[in-house]
């Protein structure tokens, strides 16, 4: 299926922060410069993120690249014979049979591009992304700014009462908060 990139190398890159912190901004800026170099690409969000479009992948600044909607990590590997990169945002929404995709991928010389959240809003990391940042070459970390003091943020504060790990919602539903505030407002609950 990926035999013909099996001379090239190919790679994991994981971009992980907080809501707000242009994860999405930074995978749409990776992936456009390929594009630019004329590299065949492909990228991918879960069916379930349609807070901006449904068929594309959308930063919160309003950036967008065209996309596909898949509702399982294995459809990925299914689309992506033939190219040289493929990206994937929201990947905490995936089960940890991504994993095992973007291994594969990457073994058979396709340059991996992930965006996620690492933590959910309780700071406990999130769905399959400790796994991707372990495996992966390259892992970068972006921060948001406090919304309360100003200081790196690296936390998705939900500011509403709604206890499900997943919950799509924007300014009006997070707030990123920095290691102390996140703390304070947290342990007064």
């Amino acid at each position: 299926m990926f035999l013909e990139n099996a001379s090239r190398k190919g790679w994991i890159e994981v971009i992980c922060g907080s809501m707000f912190s242009g994860k999405t901004e930074e995978l749409i800026r990776r992936l456009k410069r390929a594009q630019f170099a004329h590299q065949r690409v492909e990228i991918f969000k879960p069916c379930v993120d349609v807070r901006y479009s449904e068929e594309k992948v959308v930063s919160h600044d309003a950036n967008a690249i065209r996309s596909t909607p898949v509702d399982s990590a294995q459809n990925i590997l299914l689309m992506s014979a033939g190219v040289d990169v493929v990206g994937i945002d929201e990947a905490q929404f995936f089960d940890e049979s991504l994993v095992g995709v973007c291994r594969q991928l990457a073994d058979s010389g396709v340059r991996v591009i992930i965006a996620g959240l690492d933590m959910d809003y309780m700071g406990r990391p999130f769905g399959p992304m400790p796994a991707l940042m372990a495996t992966a070459e390259y892992v970068t970390k972006v921060h948001a700014i406090c919304v309360r003091c100003g200081n790196l943020a690296h936390h998705s504060h939900r500011l509403t009462s709604d206890e499900k790990q997943v919950m799509l919602g924007a300014q009006d539903t997070y707030e990123p908060l920095c290691r102390h505030c996140f703390r304070e407002l947290t342990q007064s609950r």
